[in-house]
This record gives C-alpha cells, sequence and structure tokens, in this order.
C-alpha cells in the first residue's frame, strides 16, 4: 500500500500539543479527522515530532497509508478541512518501504523567540522577557551547548528514551528585527530539552556564569536545569531526511 507524507504548520496556541490524547483538540487529530473526511476511510497518522501545548511548527510530517494514488487537488481540499490554525504545505510519496517519519528524520531545526518591549503583536508568538540580557555570555552558553552531547540534565522527568544523547549541528544566538532568537539544531532532541536550554541560557544570563552551564551538563540531573519558559515562543522549523527518500506530489 502507498506510504504519504502530509507537512503541515500550524499554531500551536489553538490546541494541546500536537500528539493524540483522545478526543482532546489536537494537531495530530485534526490531520487524523480531515484526512478521514477526505478520504473517506479512517486514516491514522505517524508524526514525525511531537510539540508540547502552545509551541508552533513551520513544519511537522504526518504518514499516513492509503491505496490510491492522490488527486492533484489534494493540498486545496486538506486545507478548506483543517481548522484555521492549520496549514497544509505538500504532500510526499514515500520511497522507503518501511518509512517512519520520526526514525527516519536526521535533522530537526528549533527557534526560540523572545522581545524585551511589549508588543500585542507579538502576544503568544514570543516570549516577552522584560529583562536585561547579556547576549555575550548567551553566546558563550550556546556555544557549550554545541560541544556537549550528554543532555540528560536536559530532559524532564520521566522521559522515555534508551539514551540521552544528542548530536548538536547549531547552537547559537542571533538578533532579528528587535528580537532575540535561540537556534538548535540536532540529531535527536529529549523531553522538554529546547525549553530547558533556553530557560536555563536566560538564567545564566541573568545571575550566573557559563562554568555553572557546565556543572548542570555534567550533572547528569533534571533537578539542576530549569524550564519554566513559556511554549508560544517556541518553533519546530524544519526537520531533515535523507535524500531521496521522499518525492514531493504537490
Amino acid at each position: 500500500m502507498p506510504s504519504y507524507v502530509l507537512e503541515v504548520m500550524y499554531d500551536g496556541t489553538q490546541f494541546h500539543g500536537s500528539q493524540v490524547q483522545g478526543l482532546t483538540p489536537t494537531v495530530q487529530l485534526a490531520v487524523n479527522t480531515t484526512l478521514s473526511t477526505l478520504l473517506r476511510i479512517p486514516i491514522e497518522t505517524v508524526g514525525a515530532s511531537r510539540t508540547d501545548e502552545g509551541v508552533h511548527a513551520l513544519c511537522n510530517f504526518y504518514q499516513f497509508s492509503y491505496d490510491a494514488p492522490l488527486r492533484p487537488d489534494f493540498i486545496y481540499k486538506c486545507n478548506a478541512i483543517l481548522p484555521g490554525g492549520i496549514a497544509a504545505k505538500a504532500v510526499y510519496l514515500a520511497l522507503k518501504p518501511d518509512f517512519n517519519p520520526r526514525f527516519d528524520a536526521i535533522r530537526r531545526r528549533y527557534r526560540y523567540r523572545i522581545y524585551n518591549k511589549k508588543n500585542p503583536f507579538l502576544l503568544h508568538k514570543a516570549l516577552f522577557y522584560p529583562f536585561p540580557l547579556d547576549l555575550g555570555m548567551l553566546r558563550q552558553t550556546a556555544d557549550i551547548i554545541a560541544g556537549y552531547t550528554q543532555f540528560e540534565s536536559f530532559a524532564k522527568r520521566n522521559s522515555q528514551t534508551h539514551t540521552f544523547n544528542c548530536t548538536i549541528f547549531q547552537s547559537y544566538w542571533e538578533e532579528h528585527d528587535g528580537e532575540l532568537h535561540y537556534i538548535v539544531e540536532a540529531n535527536r532532541f529529549l523531553r522538554g530539552m529546547v525549553r530547558g536550554l533556553v530557560c536555563t541560557q536566560l538564567n545564566m544570563s541573568r545571575k550566573g556564569t557559563p562554568q555553572e552551564l557546565i556543572t548542570i551538563l555534567d550533572a547528569r540531573d533534571c533537578t539542576k536545569a530549569f524550564f519554566n519558559v513559556a511554549g508560544h515562543g517556541l518553533y519546530l522549523e524544519a526537520i531533515t531526511y535523507p535524500d531521496g527518500m521522499l518525492e514531493q506530489l504537490f
């Protein structure tokens, strides 16, 4: 049976996370409902990345099986059915027989957005953080993160994982149109990891040192890190698959 992959983007503030949780409004439930309505059979999808409540995505992928070719108006019809907080971007044919959107991804990139002057147009789209920050220190801590592979201190308790190792490809801060952004890209992320990295770096910038971040990383203890920054500042920005694994249809 052909395996298809739907690429979507969404405003996370309108959903209780991405993963199906019964009848609770989630991104995946909306995608499943839309595909089932459009294709007229029950469709259950497999997602590429789980995002928490409030977290946005510029892209996420949902794999589904359907034993017929898709029509050229597939994306148009998906968008006519999907709720306003989700948009279908593209649909692909999986060329790998046992393709899995989660485990076949080789890179994921996140961006966390911060602003320090009140702006109603950024409400629920970035974190309002009206405190002075040391950008130089933030860049030092980002470099430290890039040099590590073990992130047990930045996985929330009860994380279901066999390893806390992650390969960091990029970790840096940048100023962007009056905002401050943290960008991090890795082969995988742990539960709560990006928000933990952001919050802990913010705390270090205000009242700590880069050495304290090293101490937290080496402790392998999540009670030493800080995770309490809002989800709505976080964006899943990109997911990368090996060349030749997906063929875009529409």
